[in-house]
């Protein structure tokens, strides 16, 4: 199933309590160990196959877990990632929703501490905090080089799980280059992000804004989605779980840190307001435009209300998410052709794309 066309849930948990209890087994025996026993006591000493894998594991979690935060928006819990030394949190705008502060936990405060909101871009689902007062010892999580990510590399996933705090689980690179569009139920922002990061590391409620972690201590991506399972009653489908790039959370986390918002997306657009068609057979067959935004590539071109878009350069358009992957995977202008009818005459004109 062509992922980008899988149905997927958002990551941010209810505020919810757990009580965990512990019990402790222990046995004992006074007689001498025999020499069978020392063999294995002898065997289990030496190195392990996959102790070096291990270490790595635990290096990576000692290097970077301190780096993701908690974060309590009203009655829901997510996840997010130390910036840079100065208190700023990158995390998932569906994280944020519509508040302006917000209690984070560090590793290194008992109490959350309060933090506002610098800007949320609901387009890309990325926001960035700033925490109110910078603890001692905050410590920044360094960002990896998306062009560098590899399927089949071994990940770990950082974050908040259902609120517990500071979990780790551990998956590949399932695929990379991944065009999703996030569902706007239960409070996501309906974004269409492109180039995803595909990962089997379970992505579970409370998750998102938190950290993927490559084993070299780089943040290769920033957990968002989870798929669902229209089988399982759109329940999260195991091993299945998207994150947003890192070369795109420091391109968009780095403008709004330096202008307070984002300047320049490197989004496409048409520049129109549309909503899916469908044909006598009650098939989505397009995206009939709505209302064209003066100025736009689509005003330039000439397109009107009442046209149906039917195509974007190569890509059949049947519904508004197949035109927003389409949009996504393309850049701000470049030159295409759009195809649409009008009057039941089918056109094809040239546009330049414009900014989202």
């Amino acid at each position: 199933m062509d992922a980008s066309r899988v149905p997927v849930l958002r990551t941010v948990a209810p505020l919810v309590a757990f009580a965990c209890g512990a019990a402790l087994v222990s046995g004992c025996s006074g007689a001498e160990p025999s020499a069978g026993q020392a063999r294995a006591a002898t065997r289990a000493a030496l190195p392990l196959p996959g102790a070096d894998l291990q270490s790595a594991y635990l290096k990576v979690i000692r290097d970077v877990l301190p780096s993701v935060v908690q974060i309590q928006a009203g009655d829901t819990l997510g996840s997010g990632v130390v910036y840079d030394g100065k208190g700023h949190i990158v995390t998932n705008a569906h994280v944020v929703g519509d508040r302006r502060t917000f209690g984070v936990t560090t590793a290194s405060s008992e109490d959350p501490l309060t933090a506002t909101l610098v800007y949320s871009y609901p387009e890309q689902d990325l926001a960035v905090l700033r925490l109110d007062r910078v603890p001692a010892g905050l410590k920044a999580a360094r960002f990896g080089d998306s062009e560098k990510v590899q399927v089949g590399q071994i990940v770990l996933a950082m974050g908040s799980p259902l609120g517990l705090s500071s979990s780790v689980t551990q998956g590949i690179v399932s695929a990379t280059g991944r065009t999703v569009s996030e569902s706007r139920d239960g409070g996501g922002t309906g974004a269409t992000i492109a180039n995803m990061v595909q990962t089997s590391a379970a992505i579970n409620p409370g998750n998102s804004g938190g950290a993927l972690v490559g084993l070299d201590g780089q943040v290769i991506g920033i957990p968002t989605l989870a798929a669902a399972d229209p089988e399982l009653g759109g329940s999260a489908a195991p091993g299945i779980g998207f994150a947003i790039p890192a070369s795109m959370v420091r391109t968009v986390a780095g403008q709004i840190i330096a202008h307070g918002r984002v300047t320049d997306s490197g989004r496409a657009a048409l520049g129109i307001t549309g909503r899916t068609f469908v044909d006598e057979s009650f098939r989505p067959a397009g995206v009939a435009v709505v209302d064209v935004k003066a100025g736009s590539a689509a005003d330039k071109a000439g397109i009107r209300p009442g046209d149906v878009v039917t195509g974007l350069g190569g890509t059949d358009i049947t519904t508004v998410t197949s035109l927003s992957e389409a949009l996504a995977a393309d850049r701000p202008g470049r030159r295409t052709t759009v195809t649409f009818t009008r009057d039941g005459v089918t056109r094809t004109v040239d546009v330049t794309l414009g900014e989202q």
